[in-house]
C-alpha cells in the first residue's frame, strides 16, 4: 500500500532462515492473502535465495575482524551479553575463525556446539549491539534450498543485507524493531554496503482482540479457536472467512493511517465494523433466515394454498432485482418473535397483539399447541388482510415447504476486555465464553440452496452473513460477518 501510494514497487520476501519453521502452507497463505487484498508484488523472493551471498558476506566480515566463531552455550552467551562480558573466544585470530566457520559449513560440528557472532560492543547500552549471533548450526533440510546448507543465518544478520542486495529504498517495520536499527546500520557499515532508509511505526491493535502471533498460537493450541482461519481472529484468513472484503479492510487501513504513538495504541473494532457494513449494505442482497424456528400454522389457508409475495433484493432499489417469497399454510418465525406473556415495549406476536410478516399479511394468534412437557410445539394463527388496531411488529419468516435446514454461526467479540494485552499474563481471563453460538436448526429459503462459499447476504433484522468455506451441498454453513447497526 505504501509503495502504491508513492508510485513505487514492493517486494514480497519470505524470511525463511529457520528450516524448522518453514512450511509451504504458510508460504502459500501469505501470498494468497496479499493477492486477495489486491496487491501484486514486483517480485516474490526468499531470504534463502541469497544464502550463498550471505555466506560470502559472513566470510568477509570475519576477514575484517568483525565476526568470530564462539563455542559458548546459549545460556553463557545470554549471561555474557546481559553483563557486558566478552566471550573467551572473541579474540581468536582471523585465520582461526575462517577455518572454524568453514568447518561449520562442512557439518563438522554438532548443533549448538558453536556459532558465528558479530563483533559489536559488549558494553553498548543497546543490547542488540552486544555480539549477537549471525549464523547457527542446524542439520535440517530446508524446504527451499534442500540439503545444501547446515548453517543458517539469523534474522538480525539476514534482514539488512537482503534489503541492501535488493536495493530497496525504505525498510518499514513495527516499533519493537526500533532498537535493532543501530545494529542494522552497523552491519551494513561493516561491509560497506548500501543502506536503505529504516522507519518504524506502531503496531495495529484492535480492541477486544489479540494480534500477537505467539498469543494466537496459544489460543489455537488450547482449543479456544480452531485455527489461524477461525472467523473470531483478526488474521487476514480469519477475516476473509468471516466475510470481510478486501475493499473494507483496505478502506479501514487507509482511514487509520500509520503513526509512532506506541504499540499500546488500540483502534476500536467498531471502526472496522463500520467499513464492512458500508460495503455489504451496498453489495449484499437481502433475504430472510430464521435461526431459532418455531412452527406457525395458518388455519385459514388451505394445505396446498400458496400466495406469492415480492420484495426488493436491495430496499428502495428495485432496479437491482427482486425476490419472490411463497406464503404457505405452515411457516417458521423466530422464537424470540413470540411471547406468551406480553412484556412492555415488546412488538412481537402475543395473544393480544397481531404482527405483520414481512412482504406478507398480518397474522393473529388463535391457539398455542404445547408438548407434554409444557414446551411449545407450534402456534395456530389467522391470516388477516387488515386489522382494527395499530400494529408495530413486523417480523421475518420462511415457508416450511420452501425452506431448508442450515447451520448459522453467530460470532461476537473474542475478548470481553477492550485491551486484553494490558492484562499481562492474565490476558486469557477475558476470553468471551459466548464468542461463538451455533444455531444448527436454522431455516433458509429454498431458492438459496445453491449458494457457494463467500456468497454474502443481509439476513433482514439480523445482520450480514457469509457462506463458510466448509459449506457443502448437504449442509450450508453461514457465518455472521457483522450485526446490523445498534
Amino acid at each position: 500500500m505504501m509503495a502504491a501510494d508513492n508510485n513505487g514497487d514492493c517486494y514480497l520476501r519470505y524470511d525463511d532462515t529457520n528450516p524448522e519453521k518453514e512450511s509451504q502452507e504458510y508460504i502459500d497463505s501469505i501470498k494468497d492473502c496479499i493477492e486477495w487484498l489486491g496487491y501484486t508484488p514486483k517480485s516474490i523472493n526468499f531470504s534463502s535465495d541469497y544464502f550463498q551471498e550471505l555466506y560470502e558476506f559472513a566470510v568477509e566480515l570475519i576477514k575484517r575482524d568483525k565476526a568470530y566463531v564462539c563455542h559458548q552455550t546459549t545460556e553463557e552467551m545470554r549471561e555474557g551479553r546481559r553483563n557486558g562480558e566478552e566471550s573467551p573466544y572473541r579474540n581468536r585470530t582471523i585465520e582461526e575463525n575462517l577455518e572454524l566457520f568453514e568447518n561449520m559449513r562442512l557439518g563438522k560440528f554438532k548443533e549448538g556446539e558453536c556459532c558465528l557472532r558479530m563483533k559489536g560492543e559488549m558494553n553498548h547500552k543497546n543490547f542488540n549491539m552486544r555480539d549477537h549471533v549471525a549464523y547457527r548450526i542446524n542439520h535440517t533440510s530446508h524446504p527451499h534450498s534442500g540439503d545444501k546448507w547446515c548453517i543458517y543465518p539469523t534474522y538480525d544478520y539476514t534482514h539488512c543485507i537482503c534489503d541492501s542486495i535488493e536495493h530497496i529504498s525504505h525498510s518499514l517495520c513495527t516499533l519493537e524493531f526500533e532498537n535493532r536499527r543501530e545494529s542494522y546500520y552497523w552491519l551494513l557499515d561493516a561491509l560497506d554496503l548500501y543502506k536503505p532508509v529504516v522507519w518504524e511505526f506502531s503496531r495495529l491493535n484492535i480492541s477486544n482482540s489479540i494480534l500477537s502471533k505467539r498469543k494466537i498460537d496459544v489460543l489455537i493450541k488450547e482449543g479456544h479457536v480452531d485455527s489461524w482461519r477461525d472467523p473470531r481472529l483478526f488474521t487476514l484468513e480469519g477475516l476473509k472467512r468471516r466475510g470481510y472484503t478486501p475493499e473494507a479492510i483496505n478502506e479501514f487501513c487507509d482511514s487509520i493511517g500509520v503513526s509512532r504513538k506506541g504499540n499500546e495504541n488500540v483502534v476500536d473494532v467498531k471502526l472496522l465494523e463500520h467499513f464492512i457494513r458500508k460495503d455489504l449494505d451496498e453489495n449484499a442482497p437481502r433475504t430472510y433466515c430464521v435461526t431459532d424456528p418455531i412452527k406457525v400454522v395458518i388455519e385459514n389457508m388451505e394445505h396446498d394454498e400458496e400466495i406469492m409475495t415480492e420484495a426488493d433484493l436491495f430496499p428502495g432499489k428495485p432496479e437491482k432485482g427482486k425476490v419472490m417469497y411463497t406464503l404457505t399454510n405452515s411457516i417458521y418465525i423466530e422464537e424470540s418473535d413470540f411471547c406468551e406473556e406480553p412484556k412492555e415495549k415488546y412488538f412481537g406476536l402475543t395473544p393480544e397483539n397481531p404482527v405483520r410478516i414481512l412482504s406478507g399479511p398480518y397474522i393473529k394468534l388463535k391457539e398455542i399447541v404445547k408438548n407434554d412437557n409444557g414446551s411449545i410445539n407450534y402456534l395456530i394463527v389467522e391470516k388477516l388482510d387488515e386489522v382494527d388496531q395499530k400494529v408495530k411488529g413486523c417480523i421475518h419468516w420462511v415457508s416450511e415447504k420452501y425452506s431448508f435446514k442450515a447451520r448459522v454461526n453467530l460470532y461476537d467479540r473474542l475478548f470481553l476486555h477492550e485491551n486484553p494485552k494490558s492484562l499481562g499474563n492474565d490476558w486469557m481471563s477475558s476470553i468471551n465464553p459466548n464468542s461463538l453460538i451455533i444455531k444448527p436448526n436454522s431455516r433458509m429459503w429454498s431458492h438459496l440452496s445453491d449458494i457457494k462459499p463467500y456468497d454474502r447476504f443481509q439476513f433482514v433484522r439480523k445482520g450480514y452473513f457469509t457462506v463458510d468455506e466448509d459449506s457443502s451441498d448437504d449442509l450450508k454453513i453461514l457465518n455472521c460477518t457483522v450485526s446490523l447497526r445498534v
